[in-house]
């Protein structure tokens, strides 16, 4: 699969977390061309305020022995939180939807020695800009505002 098609599955899980109410993010994490996690912000859905997509993603990805071989696909530039996840477990390549409605990790990813990728994805973009023009408050918790 390329990388817009692991984007796609990612969509396809932040879509699901916005239809269920909560915010539009989704992760899946690959090794070796498969999908071995995947997840979606449940912050809303569980009351957990760290329930984000790229941390549910490496939680159901279970234990692994190395993340160092593994692409985390992330439809929202992720936090600083998810990022310092990322630097913790070696993920080696991130791969994002897109960073106009949030960014500015990139450069922390990337200053520990991650790769980082963005697909300005279309959907991925239209369905933040939505969350925010429909539900700004929950966009304003989200971000810390």
């Amino acid at each position: 699969m390329s990388d817009m098609e692991f984007m796609e599955e990612a969509y396809k899980l932040a879509k699901k977390s916005f239809d269920q109410g909560g915010l539009p993010i989704g992760s899946v994490l690959v090794r070796d061309g498969k999908i071995i996690g995947s997840g979606h912000n449940q912050r809303v859905q569980k009351g957990d305020p760290i329930a984000h997509g790229e941390m549910d993603c490496i939680r159901n990805a279970g234990r692994q022995k190395t993340y160092k071989d593994t692409t985390i696909y992330t439809t929202l530039s992720p936090c600083m939180m998810c990022s310092g996840t990322i630097v913790q477990f070696g993920i080696s390549r991130v791969v994002i939807g897109e960073n106009r409605n949030f960014g500015g990790n990139e450069e922390f990813l990337e200053s520990r020695g991650v790769q980082v990728d963005i697909l300005d994805h279309p959907k991925c973009i239209e369905l933040m800009e939505r969350l925010k023009a429909e539900k700004p408050a929950l966009w304003a918790e989200d971000i810390g505002e």
